[in-house]
């Protein structure tokens, strides 16, 4: 095995989950509303969601307070718990959730800046309506997996997956560099030991390395600012076409194809071997995701 197949394997294994570091969570009782100190109404049917969602978090994303606040708020928008009819006052979130102000606010910003809430002058911060959305951020897109829309989640990201990965594959089969070569090698060596491991972990981020990695390369700069719904869409309980939650022998095979016609730089077969490994597990478009747990 290559020192970059083993370096990607130990790193799956010991990656950071993405929460607060330890003890740092616990002193924020998210599940439990300062008595008193906040109207009830915008938080009904809420408090039993916070607890899992706070440790949906990943990556940068869902590190210290401020990404912790971003992640419940942002789940608790697109799962409906808080809608459009009464505008969030950063004073009833800070104490909610027991954070400063200014936590509150740069939260706040993050979520407008995703298009999920707007602050206007006499109005006040409220909720967006989902046309509003960047519904291509890599948060939403996890969001949306774990709440009421994630049937349509699935699907849409299954059609925009059909769209996009083929034609990648394409594209990137004029483009022979061999240092991606060796990667994209790499990368289905990596899946096949961690199938024969078990490893469904390991399997799962080298295969949305595998695919981030095909899709930057095919030489289409729109195409690459693509590939990172690509991996979030793989990274949400496995892919949602592929079946990568339930790694194959048929689905390793097609990675392999796909690997050994960028090498010959035959487009069509690229092409085709893409459009066969979104195939090998269509009935996994219908299986609604669980939540990641870190």
């Amino acid at each position: 095995m290559s020192t970059l197949a083993h370096t990607m394997m130990t790193a799956a294994r010991s990656a950071d989950s993405g929460l607060a570091g330890p003890g740092e969570l616990d002193r924020y009782p998210y599940a439990e509303a300062p008595t008193g100190r906040v109207g009830a109404s915008v938080w009904d049917g809420a408090d039993q969601e916070l607890g899992r969602v706070g440790r949906r978090a990943t990556g940068s994303r869902g590190r210290g307070l401020h990404g912790q606040l971003v992640q419940q708020l942002g789940q608790m928008i697109v799962s409906g718990d808080l809608g459009a009819d009464r505008p969030l006052v950063p004073e009833e979130i800070g104490q909610r959730f027991e954070v400063s102000r200014t936590v509150v606010r740069e939260s706040l910003r993050v979520l407008e800046a995703k298009g999920l809430v707007s602050a206007r002058p006499n109005v006040g911060t409220r909720v967006r309506p989902v046309s509003d959305w960047n519904l291509l951020d890599p948060d939403i897109i996890e969001w949306r997996a774990f709440g009421p829309q994630r049937d349509n989640q699935r699907r849409e990201l299954s059609d925009l997956r059909w769209t996009i990965e083929p034609l990648a594959a394409r594209l990137a089969a004029g483009h022979g560099r061999a240092d991606v070569q060796q990667r994209l090698v790499d990368m289905v060596e990596i899946m096949g030991h961690a199938m024969g491991q078990g490893d469904a972990l390991t399997f799962s981020r080298a295969d949305a390395e595998f695919h981030s990695l095909l899709i930057q390369v095919a030489g289409n700069r729109m195409l690459e600012h693509l590939s990172g719904i690509v991996s979030a869409a793989l990274q949400v309980s496995g892919a949602p076409v592929t079946g990568c939650d339930r790694p194959t022998d048929a689905s390793l095979s097609h990675h392999g194809r796909i690997v050994d016609a960028l090498g010959a730089g035959d487009g069509p077969a690229a092409e085709s071997a893409m459009r066969q490994l979104l195939t090998v597990h269509p009935e996994v478009e219908r299986v609604v995701p669980a939540p990641r747990e870190h």
